[in-house]
């Protein structure tokens, strides 16, 4: 069972690291690949190799498995709903030199300001409960460190817009990765 459930699991962690780059080419905008994008790329790739690897070589309990596999299941959803609700902003890719020309705050952009950041984030959380493994913690944060990053460096960009003055509204009704509270 646990290796049926390796495999279920490796094939999903695949195909969403999968739909996260089919974003970068189909949904979002960028005339180049920054630096910070490539560091991104680098990462996700070496973390899903070593994600792989834990997964196959050391044991991980079938509940483990299961929440982990729930979890990138949810925050699949969570990146779909984004890429329909934003689909015609054309946002731009992360660490991109040009500012922001588009405000989305519908969809789950009306609960959170970065609903993108929020699914990778929420997935590899998922992979990494599914692994285990205390090796994990360390990839997971430092993922984590570089979308905070990301989500900031965004943040001052639509500040020297003209969308300054919505972005900052908006920053009142929806919370950074998560739902505001009250």
């Amino acid at each position: 069972m646990e290796r049926g459930l390796d495999l279920l699991l490796s094939i999903s962690s695949i195909a969403t690291v999968g739909q996260y780059l089919w974003s970068m080419r189909a949904h979002f905008q960028a005339t180049t690949m920054s630096a910070g994008a490539m560091v991104i790329s680098a990462v996700v790739a070496a973390t899903a190799l070593f994600f792989l690897a834990i997964l196959w070589i050391l044991p991980q309990p079938p509940a483990a498995l299961i929440a982990g596999l729930a979890i990138q299941l949810i925050s699949s959803a969570l990146f779909w709903w984004a890429i329909s609700t934003s689909r015609k902003a054309r946002l731009r890719f992360a660490f991109a030199e040009d500012n922001p020309h588009s405000l989305v705050t519908d969809g789950p952009f009306g609960y959170i300001r970065h609903p993108f950041y929020t699914s990778y984030i929420i997935f590899w959380i998922g992979w990494g409960v599914a692994t285990w493994s205390i090796l994990a913690v360390v990839p997971v944060a430092g993922i984590i460190v570089i979308y905070v990053i990301a989500a900031l460096d965004e943040e001052k960009k639509f500040s020297r817009t003209e969308l300054a003055d919505a972005y900052a509204a908006h920053r009142k009704r929806a919370g950074l990765f998560w739902p505001r509270l009250g």
